[in-house]
């Protein structure tokens, strides 16, 4: 059977979205869009994000998949600073920022799949078709497949989130031909693809991440490269999850913690419906993951769960298996092969070993870069020489482990204490009837900062304010439990599930007349 990728109900071999690609990129071609341009991917989950990739690289060009979270001014930023000669985007995100695509920019308009109207609740006014736009499909079809594409192609130039001002365009310098074989050579590694090489077409790749971060569009990209069989969710819920496990006979999956967490909380029985014995590799990332909750996804699903560091600027430089995460809990993993890894303090220097500061790393094997239109952010990154500091806290154990601590932007400063608030999700976590939580730092006269915990209830739970601080106080140190408890009955989330903590924190610093 041909490799396919499925979205809901709609199925399609990977020959016909590589044809696609390659007539894509013949009217890109016409369009005048090559080597060095940008074309924004402005959509969902979707078979047209892998033809619109693969078409930007076949004439040489940077696909940049775009946040459609974003509102009209921050869509209108990305646009604009990326140069973007062309924008595919679905229906129902183009009628919001209509009025901020840059004028002259062709734009092409893919009809929204049913799968996401449903998963996102949309009316059939949203997904209308705009009047007046070429249609994805039908602009297409005008043209013959592209016959052959550059030798190396640029990749993805993805907008990081910035923890003030605007996101930044990571741009990577055009690749050698190693350095072009290396980069997807690494995905393969830390997503588990590299020992099914010589068999992609019994691999069965789950994305439940929106494909504009960047481990899911490189999770993705990769496996459409190698031809696996790919299933895309529209959005994370987490009984569909285990639900497409097992109809789909799934076998490889990249998560974030917030996954594991929303999966652990599921009924027993829930838990005990579906059959996940195709599961062979599970790797996640992106944030910190409590320790019980590893232990307790390892516990269900085996030692399958492996687990690295990295960030858009610099790949993946560590990695661990179930095994070695066992032996040292709460690691990240160790350096991998080519991977440059210190953490260093406010002047750059290297620390000895269980010494806290910033990590700064690379990974030789891939090109450099910089921040697009914007050299001087690239160089302030580089917080030890060659080395990037891509923000987090940690520090190493005497065996080369890394652990990490918390984002740097995240870490609280509270009358010149440092205070990490991962930490405190994770006790949080333990808490009876608590769905989820976030915790984080706002303005206080006295101490500079003091902690705010945000707190979800599960349904039928009945705890206060109280009874949150003293659960937290027979775990943590006291001056750890947060001043100020509130209660919502949802959190912000991306779709990969992940609290959005800016939204809850940026109203307690405006209030103050101060920003973050």
């Amino acid at each position: 059977m041909a490799s396919y990728v499925r979205s809901g109900t709609r199925v399609s071999d990977v020959a016909t979205l590589t044809e696609r690609a390659a007539r894509a990129a013949t009217g890109f071609a016409e369009l005048g869009i090559g080597p060095g341009d940008v074309v924004a991917v402005y959509l969902r989950n979707d078979f047209a994000f892998f033809e619109a990739s693969a078409a930007a690289g076949l004439v040489g060009a940077y696909s940049t998949p775009a946040n459609w979270h974003n509102s009209a001014d921050e869509a209108a930023y990305v646009f604009q600073n990326s140069g973007a000669k062309a924008i595919v985007i679905h229906a129902d995100l183009y009628h919001p920022i209509a009025h901020v695509i840059p004028e002259g920019t062709p734009v092409f308009i893919v009809e929204t799949p049913p799968e996401v109207i449903s998963a996102y609740g949309l009316s059939a006014d949203a997904a209308r078709l705009p009047a007046g736009l070429p249609l994805w499909y039908d602009w297409l079809k005008t043209f013959p497949p592209k016959a052959k594409g550059p030798d190396e192609a640029p990749g993805s130039m993805i907008y990081t989130s910035g923890t003030t001002g605007h996101p930044k365009g990571v741009r990577r310098n055009p690749p050698t031909p190693e350095q072009a074989a290396n980069f997807p050579n690494m995905i393969a590694r830390v997503m588990g693809y590299d020992k099914w090489a010589a068999t992609p077409g019994d691999m069965v790749v789950l994305i439940p991440g929106p494909m504009y971060h960047s481990a899911p569009n490189a999770a993705g990209l990769v496996a459409f490269r190698l031809g696996t069989n790919i299933i895309l969710e529209p959005r994370f819920d987490p009984e569909e999850f285990l639900k497409s496990v097992e109809t789909y006979r799934v076998t490889h999956v990249h998560m974030v913690p917030t996954m594991f967490v929303r999966l652990l909380k599921l009924p027993e029985e829930i838990k005990r419906k579906y059959d996940l014995s195709s599961l062979r590799f599970i790797v996640h990332a992106a944030a910190p993951c409590p320790v019980h909750v590893k232990h307790a996804m390892i516990e269900w699903w085996g030692p399958i769960i492996h687990e690295y560091y990295g960030g858009t600027e610099t790949g993946a430089v560590t990695f661990c298996n179930s095994e070695e995460w066992l032996k040292h809990p709460g690691t990240v993993g160790h350096a991998l092969t080519g991977a440059l890894l210190r953490v260093v303090d406010e002047r750059g220097q290297e620390l000895a070993q269980g010494a806290t500061g910033e990590i700064v790393c690379r990974l030789t094997a891939l090109p450099d870069f910089t921040y697009h239109g914007d050299d001087e952010k690239r160089r302030r990154a580089e917080k030890s020489p060659g080395l990037i500091s891509l923000g987090d806290i940690g520090y190493l154990d005497d065996d080369g482990f890394l652990y990490l601590c918390d984002r740097a932007k995240d870490m609280v400063i509270s009358g010149g204490v440092n205070i990490y608030p991962a930490e405190i999700e994770a006790e949080l976590h333990k808490m009876p009837g608590l769905a989820d939580c976030a915790v984080f730092g706002i303005p206080d006269e006295e101490f500079g900062e003091q902690l705010c915990a945000v707190v979800q209830r599960q349904p039928g739970a009945d705890f206060g304010e109280s009874d949150v601080r003293s659960f937290l106080r027979e775990r943590i140190a006291g001056y750890k439990v947060p001043k100020r408890v509130e209660f919502r009955a949802e959190l912000p989330r991306e779709d990969s599930g992940k609290i959005f903590k800016r939204k809850l924190r940026e109203p307690f610093w405006e209030a103050a007349g101060r920003r973050i």
